[in-house]
C-alpha cells in the first residue's frame, strides 16, 4: 500500500536498520504478551525508543501494533511499552447480536484534527479486526471514535507517534490518504 502510493517501503529485519528508517510503522496481529514479548527479546524495544523518542522519527502503529504502544493489555501479563497512556482492554458489547471480535467496515467521527486526518465534509469507513480496544487516559491524544455496542478510540496521537486500531492498508481509498499523508509527515 505504502508504495501504491509512491512511498518506498522496506521491512526492517534487524533492530541495527533502524538507524536508517525515516518513518516507521509498527504492524500487528495476535496476542499481546506474544507481540511485545517479541520484542524484547529480540531486541527492538531500546532501539525503537531511540529511534521514536530521541531522534523523534514519526511511527504508525497499527492495530496490535497500536496497542503495544500502551502501558499494557487486560489481554496479558507483560506491560507495553507505555509510550502513551492508555490501556488495553476486551470488548464486552451489551448487546448479544455484536460479535467479538470486532470485524468489518465502519464509519469512524474525527474528534480533532492532524496532519494525517484532516477536516472531512464526507465520513471516513475503515475496516476493523479486534477483540481489544485502547483507551487513552488524556483525551486531547484521540484523533477517531467509532461504535461498536460501545464508543472506542479508533486512532490517537500522541507526539510523533499515532495508533490506528483499524486495519489501514485494507481501508482501500480511505487507507491509502492516510499512507499518502504519513508519508508527508
Amino acid at each position: 500500500m505504502i508504495q501504491h502510493v509512491g512511498g518506498e517501503a522496506r521491512i526492517i529485519r534487524t533492530p541495527d536498520e533502524l538507524d536508517s528508517a525515516a518513518k516507521l510503522v509498527l504492524p500487528g496481529v495476535g496476542a499481546f504478551d506474544h507481540g511485545i514479548g517479541s520484542l524484547r527479546q529480540e531486541g527492538w524495544d531500546t532501539p525503537l525508543e531511540q529511534a521514536v523518542h530521541q531522534r523523534k522519527v514519526p511511527l504508525m502503529g497499527i492495530c496490535l501494533g497500536m496497542q503495544l504502544l500502551t502501558r499494557g493489555s487486560e489481554e496479558g501479563q507483560e506491560p507495553g511499552l507505555g509510550w502513551i497512556d492508555a490501556q488495553a482492554r476486551r470488548f464486552r458489547p451489551s448487546d448479544p447480536r455484536l460479535k467479538v471480535p470486532h470485524m468489518g467496515w465502519n464509519e469512524v467521527r474525527q474528534m480533532r484534527t492532524d496532519e494525517l486526518l484532516p477536516a472531512s465534509a464526507s465520513p471516513r469507513r475503515f475496516y476493523f479486526v479486534h477483540a481489544y480496544q485502547v483507551e487513552c487516559a488524556d483525551p486531547a491524544d484521540v484523533l477517531l471514535e467509532c461504535e461498536y455496542g460501545e464508543t472506542f478510540v479508533a486512532a490517537f496521537r500522541h507526539a510523533n507517534i499515532w495508533g490506528f486500531q483499524f486495519h489501514p492498508e485494507k481501508s482501500h481509498r480511505f487507507g491509502m490518504e492516510l499512507f499518502r499523508r504519513f508519508l508527508e509527515v
